[in-house]
């Protein structure tokens, strides 16, 4: 009786196209492949997609670690399978040989029988790398989401911030004390004040004709608050003036009192 191994019937079958990409996939995300600890370059091309991993290496090694979770179980529910369709092969191929003592078999026969084994732990195998590629996408979306929630800020904090800038427009640089004192106001960090101000030079003199019409915004803003500031600060002035003899109100100085009847 002529031993088949599933390897030998798996190179007379021809590729399954969704395997095929199932398993490029799966090396292009660092589950799969020769680096069983790897992973290191899908998180970090993760955390760039999401703009940026230097400032953010705390959730760069989360995404590692979880990302290297599923390796590790991807890697060992394979090797089950593959020692499992192993095993069973065997054992099928032991129970042909003890028949072929009392009929004959031929090998087209065997061959036949380890394909159909073959086959059906295929399918197996489909199915966990079909679940292990949704758990990375899940991983990768999550990432990502949470790393756009935090760079996105909040309508009052883009209006500081754009207040500042377009304010010092001659020179859109903050001091430290200034970026400290923005991010304060802006409930963010000085590290996503810098980002923000970076940015926001690039686009300005990318396109000064289309920013240009957002700056005549906040400079008349600017001019208004300067305006509705100094009337406070009049009628401010003006009700914590001395009060005059001439005001209506009693006098009690020395040369009233002299008129004021005992």
């Amino acid at each position: 009786v002529r031993c088949l191994s599933i390897r030998g019937a798996q190179e007379e079958d021809p590729p399954d196209p969704q395997l095929m990409r199932l398993d490029n996939m799966l090396l292009a995300e660092g589950v799969s492949g020769p680096e069983k600890g790897g992973g290191s370059a899908a998180a970090a091309a993760a955390a760039a997609a999401a703009g940026g991993a230097g400032d953010n290496s705390i959730e760069h090694s989360d995404y590692r670690a979880k990302l290297t979770q599923i390796r590790q179980i991807y890697h060992t529910e394979l090797e089950k399978y593959e020692q499992a369709c192993n095993e069973f092969t065997t054992h099928v191929m032991n129970l042909l040989r003890e028949q072929s003592r009392t009929r004959p078999i031929s090998p087209k026969e065997i061959e036949r029988m380890v394909g159909i084994i073959h086959r059906k732990f295929s399918s197996i195998q489909m199915q966990l790398k079909q679940s292990t590629c949704e758990a990375v996408m899940i991983l990768r979306s999550r990432f990502l989401d949470a790393r756009r929630k935090r760079r996105n800020f909040s309508k009052q904090a883009t209006e500081i911030l754009n207040e500042y800038f377009y304010s010092h427009l001659s020179n859109p640089y903050p001091s430290e004390e200034a970026k400290e004192e923005l991010a304060k106001k802006c409930s963010i960090t000085v590290s996503q004040v810098s980002n923000w101000f970076g940015n926001k030079r690039i686009r300005y003199k990318k396109n000064i004709g289309k920013f240009q019409e957002e700056a005549n915004l906040y400079a008349a803003k600017t001019a208004v608050t300067a305006a509705h500031a100094a009337a406070a600060a009049v009628q401010n002035s003006q009700t914590n003036s001395p009060t005059t003899p001439n005001s209506g109100r009693p006098c009690f100085g020395p040369m009233c009192l002299k008129f004021m009847p005992c």
